[in-house]
């Protein structure tokens, strides 16, 4: 890849010099240069704009809402629309893009066109993004594989002008063991990068300061929840979705267009920077985006408001009150309104010390999602009203057999979810918590339901298995799983025929079972214990195969039992001897042996007669 990017590098790099003042005096808006550097990000103190942003949250933001850079492209696009994208390295300083950033860029793009081809993510988009970021990487100062050097980090999230969001990496990403920063060029916080990092450039890493592994999960990012961005209202949710305020939209969206009117690869290092960052509070997209948002601070050469028409053409501006019964309509008089102060308003919703969350299927979780309310001051909150979703199909529900609850703080800030009952199905499933109206806060838990387990398995009898080629076992196979020495119900149980008594080699010969087309099968997966623990087998047939063989039970949690099944011939017996029958007696009146019916006995004659 190095040697890649040093090709790159040595493209035109006798022209990178560019007309800086005659493109500054086309640009929409400059300032002295800033640079961004470790702890800042877009520069600029957050209070000197006038504006209260202490304890505004993330919002759901890929950077947490972080500040970034507002300068708008040069008013003379680089070229036609339509234009390649490959154009020489002439024109217009703003029009070039370092290489390794291009380059990350347009890997990115064909990555999830590969893996998410109905997203349709343009290249041209993850450069508007990186632009408005980071600078472009602060022009292309990376190192060979693409890491930032130094590193880019935005300020603490601390609450102080910026978004309160406490750390969630122990420092392992932006070094701050207190509050969370944006990071990298594409400036991703780091619970978001947790979620979402990716290893681009193949190095075994997910380093958010690293343009391969940035860009790609950008795209990943802005493709989230099936968006197709060729759709206008698909890119404006996506961009949104990485910073909440239409101000940032509508720079993307700039940057956005003069890019796919054409740009060019520059060497890494020499590329511009933007010089005027955002103010750090922005308040909640408009319905309508591409509208100014109330309260957002202007750019440098917005059109002002125009003023109050006059009475009458060339007249003065009425001052003063319209005199009753002129036909003028009175003025309707506004009650008095008063702003909540930062101690009553609702600031960020935190985690209240959550452990996992895991339980057997059909059983209760022991852990309660708890969530923690502050307020702008960041201290904690009552009376705040939070909504609990499950979210998912593996059948859990709250006690009482709800999916959602609405519950309100404690004074500590504080409340507990019901109790989670785990349904039958494993899997995985969310919990959400969700308050605040306007700009609602929202905490998602991941939870997990596995399958119901059994530490042994036996049979429940030791009568001998036996059955003769061709014919069936005539005795079923009954056996009980238990677990913790209780009946475990619900378990599932594989049963397969082996060679041996670990059960690692199949058998291909021998005993089987049937399926429903009554073909031989010799391994079933779809067994499953009774609400008394036991299993009574399927019937099991012998094919012409003589000897002994094995069925090796297994159940989720890893019991097994091996059971002895013989094939064998039943044995052949000699014919019986037989023994001429003793002659028994005539019966009385009954003729003699081998007189016919019918005829008379013989008389015989009696000596001395």
């Amino acid at each position: 890849m190095a040697a890649h990017i040093r090709r790159r590098l040595r493209k035109g790099a006798t022209t990178t010099a560019v007309a800086a003042a005659a493109v500054a005096a086309l640009a929409a808006s400059q300032a002295p240069a800033a640079t961004l550097a470790d702890g800042s990000a877009g520069g600029g103190d957050p209070k000197a704009a006038g504006e209260d942003t202490a304890g505004t949250e993330d919002d759901g933001a890929a950077t947490g809402n972080s500040p970034y850079y507002t300068d708008l492209p040069p008013l003379v696009t680089p070229d036609k629309p339509g234009s390649s994208s490959n154009l020489p390295v002439t024109g217009s300083a703003e029009a070039g893009i370092p290489a390794s950033i291009l380059a990350a860029y347009k890997q990115a793009e064909r990555t999830v066109a590969t893996t998410d081809p109905s997203c349709r993510l343009p290249w041209q988009l993850l450069a508007a993004i990186g632009k408005v970021e980071s600078g472009q990487a602060r022009g292309g100062r990376v190192d060979a594989n693409g890491t930032a050097s130094p590193r880019i980090l935005g300020p603490a999230l601390n609450g102080q002008g910026f978004a309160l969001i406490k750390d969630t990496d122990g420092g392992a990403y932006d070094g701050d063991a207190v509050h969370d920063r944006a990071v990298g060029p594409m400036q991703f916080i780091p619970s978001t990068w947790a979620s979402w990092g990716q290893d681009a450039n193949g190095d075994g890493r997910k380093d958010p300061n690293n343009i391969y592994d940035a860009a790609l999960a950008a795209g990943r990012y802005l493709c989230a929840n099936d968006r197709n961005l060729a759709i206008t209202a698909d890119l404006e949710k996506a961009v949104l979705s990485y910073n909440r305020s239409t101000e940032y939209l509508r720079t993307v969206r700039s940057w956005f267009s003069y890019y796919q009117r054409g740009t060019h690869e520059i060497p890494d290092g020499t590329g511009t920077l933007p010089t005027t960052p955002s103010t750090p509070s922005r308040s909640t997209p408009s319905p309508n985006p591409g509208t100014p948002n109330p309260g957002a601070t202007p750019r440098p050469g917005a059109t002002p408001s125009p003023k109050p028409s006059p009475d009458k053409p060339g007249g003065k501006p009425s001052t003063g009150p319209s005199k009753p019964g002129d036909g003028s309509p009175s003025p309707t008089p506004k009650p008095p309104t008063s702003k909540p102060t930062p101690a009553e308003t609702f600031g960020s919703l935190e985690n209240a010390g959550t452990g996992p969350l895991r339980a057997t299927a059909g059983q209760a979780f022991d852990e309660r999602v708890a969530v923690l309310a502050r307020n702008a001051l960041g201290a904690p909150l009552g009376k705040v009203s939070v909504t609990f979703t499950v979210t998912g199909d593996t059948g859990t529900l709250f006690a009482g057999g709800k999916k959602t609850v609405t519950m309100r703080t404690a004074a500590d800030g504080t409340v507990t979810a019901p109790e989670l009952r785990a349904g039958e199905k494993a899997g995985e499933f969310t919990v959400t918590a969700v308050a605040g109206s306007g700009r609602p806060r929202t905490l998602t838990y991941a939870a997990t339901v596995t399958a119901r387990e059994a530490d042994a398995i036996a049979r429940t009898d030791e009568k001998a298995l036996v059955a003769a080629p061709g014919e069936k076992f005539a005795d079923a196979v009954t056996v009980k799983a238990t677990y913790k020495d209780a009946a475990a119900a619900g378990v599932a149980v594989t049963a397969t025929m082996v060679k041996d008594s670990l059960g690692l080699f199949d058998n291909d010969k021998g005993p089987y079972f049937k399926d429903a087309a009554g073909k031989p099968v010799r391994t079933l997966t779809t067994l499953t214990t009774d609400a008394e623990g036991m299993l009574r087998l399927p019937e099991i047939f012998a094919d012409g195969t003589e000897g002994t063989f094995k069925l090796r039970l297994t159940t989720e949690g890893g019991a097994s039992v091996v059971i002895e099944l013989t094939i064998k011939a039943p044995e052949e017996t000699a014919p019986e001897e037989t023994t001429p029958a003793e002659t028994a007696p005539p019966e009385e009146g009954a003729p003699e042996e081998g007189a016919s019916e019918g005829t008379a006995p013989k008389e015989t004659e009696t000596p001395g007669a």
